[in-house]
């Protein structure tokens, strides 16, 4: 296979990696409700663990993070050299869960997909950005002022270290595109109405 034909093929195991819903499956599984009717109505952690508790929250969270880094991995492992094509792997993995072709393309906003990509390929940056985000929620208890905050930081740590620049860059573009899905929660948050966790 061409470079090019293996590089769609890991974006494409990215995209259906990204796209298994942990959240609504956890849920019904274990407390048979749809995540998606119940708190936010978003299939991420923060409404899972809102829903079903911290617990389940946390083993959602690390499920979400692991489908963005496994697909990561595998790309590094198999065209090492390919750093844009690490990315665009990351990048797939990010639009599965906000996009999932399962649920009609009406996913989560992720967050935790993020981390778990930023945590293979630039994970200092990745460390600061959630421990900004633990910092947020234990002081303020607003879980998207976190996770942008953390953005942010992950962000300008990324760029400062020694790293290819495609990793921070695709850092830049997951901020972006989490603007985006967190769009009515800045809204709130404008106007003081943000829900906490």
């Amino acid at each position: 296979m061409s470079p090019l034909s293996i590089s769609v093929l890991l974006m494409v195991i990215g995209y259906f990696s990204g796209s298994i819903p942990f959240g609504l499956i956890l849920t019904q599984l274990f407390l048979k409700k749809d995540v998606r009717s119940e708190g936010s109505g978003n299939i991420g952690a923060t409404n899972v663990a809102r829903v079903g508790g911290k617990k389940l929250g946390a083993i959602v969270l690390l499920l979400d993070a692991a489908k963005g880094a496994i697909p990561v991995l595998i790309s590094m492992s198999l065209v090492p050299d390919l750093v844009a094509t690490h990315a665009a792997v990351g990048l797939a993995a990010f639009l599965g869960h906000v996009f999932p072709v399962w649920l009609k393309f009406a996913g989560g906003k992720g967050v935790a997909t993020a981390l778990g990509v930023l945590v293979v390929l630039i994970p200092w940056a990745a460390l600061a950005g959630f421990a900004v985000w633990i910092v947020v929620i234990v002081t303020m208890r607003v879980s998207s002022i976190g996770s942008l905050a953390g953005a942010v930081v992950a962000i300008i740590v990324g760029f400062l270290l020694n790293r290819p620049i495609e990793y921070p860059t695709l850092a830049v573009v997951l901020l972006l595109l989490m603007i985006y899905t967190h769009r009515a929660n800045i809204g709130r948050i404008w106007n003081k109405q943000e829900n906490k966790v």
